[in-house]
């Protein structure tokens, strides 16, 4: 929804065809997420059946300006007022990999996270030199918008590097814990079997 409802924020600042509405879309994210112009139409074809847009001009091109209706206003109001919701958690690929690789067969997982660990660390490399360079920007008020997405993009990096760092020390204790249960206790028993027989 928030693609819905960013398109409608921006046509809330006035009318606007498809393509500008993508552009500035991009432009206020810094191209992080960027749209596909088929997503723009379907999603104000939607927004337009539901009574949230209406047409207000077709251009000579056949360029289909529209504008924000009352209801649209009400929506984007009541969007900027609730909290994000995070009931249930988004799909993510490196935890979906690593949930999987901890209990796949021959998979080296301490490799996985240290090729994972370099690539993050790569990546929040280089948005620190966007964030160094984005400092020299002519236009700061413009730029906030970017700068948040920067900003969060860096905080996520840096999250997700000291996650890595997490599960590879919870792997090095269940190593250790997994050799401990397995060395022979004293008395020349299994240490696991003793705990068993308890």
């Amino acid at each position: 929804m928030a693609i819905r409802h960013g398109l409608l924020a921006l046509l809330d600042e006035g009318p606007a065809y498809g393509y500008q509405l993508k552009a500035a879309f991009e432009e206020r994210t810094g191209g992080t997420w960027p749209l596909n112009i088929g997503q723009v139409y379907t999603t104000l074809a939607r927004a337009e059946r539901d009574g949230l847009v209406a047409q207000l001009d077709v251009a000579a091109d056949g360029r289909v300006v529209y504008e924000i209706t009352d209801a649209g206003r009400h929506e984007v109001a009541r969007w900027f007022a609730s909290p994000v919701r995070r009931d249930a958690p988004a799909r993510d690929e490196l935890t979906i990999k690593l949930a999987v690789a901890v209990t796949a067969p021959g998979v080296d997982v301490k490799a996985l996270v240290q090729t994972q660990r370099s690539e993050t660390m790569r990546t929040l490399q280089a948005l620190t030199r966007l964030k160094i360079d984005a400092a020299d920007r002519p236009d700061p008020e413009s730029d906030t918008a970017w700068h948040l997405v920067l900003e969060r993009l860096i905080f996520d990096a840096e999250a997700e590097a000291r996650w890595l760092d997490h599960v590879e020390a919870r792997l090095l204790r269940a190593a250790a814990s997994t050799t401990s249960d397995r060395t022979p206790a004293p008395d020349g028993t299994d240490r696991a079997n003793q705990g068993s027989a308890r």
